[in-house]
């Protein structure tokens, strides 16, 4: 299923992740995590894992959360977003995990 902005490469590492997440807080971006059980068209809202993490400033700290919400909905899609304070917008997004099968 292709869903975010970068559907169609292979997934990421969890380097790779960490090297976009830390790009958005090089860039002043707030983050937030997100996760859905059926993505798709029909359904552009999907669930916060939390609140945006508007104090997290660390890589490490992120990656927990992403770890978190992973052991409490390992059925679902899991997503980073990533919000420009600034222009008011969503930057980009794209999934940390994919259910299995």
């Amino acid at each position: 299923m292709k869903t975010e902005t970068f559907s169609y490469l292979l997934a990421f590492t969890s380097e790779q992740v960490e090297k976009q997440i830390q790009y958005f807080l090089n860039n002043g971006c707030v983050i937030s995590i997100e996760y859905s059980s059926q993505p798709g068209p029909a359904l552009a809202f999907w669930d916060w894992w939390k609140l945006p993490l508007f104090n997290m400033r660390s890589v490490d700290e992120i990656m927990a959360e992403i770890e978190g919400c992973k052991a409490n909905h390992s059925g679902s899609y899991i997503r980073i977003t990533s919000y420009d304070n600034t222009r008011q917008s969503q930057v980009m997004s794209f999934v940390v995990h994919r259910p299995e099968g």
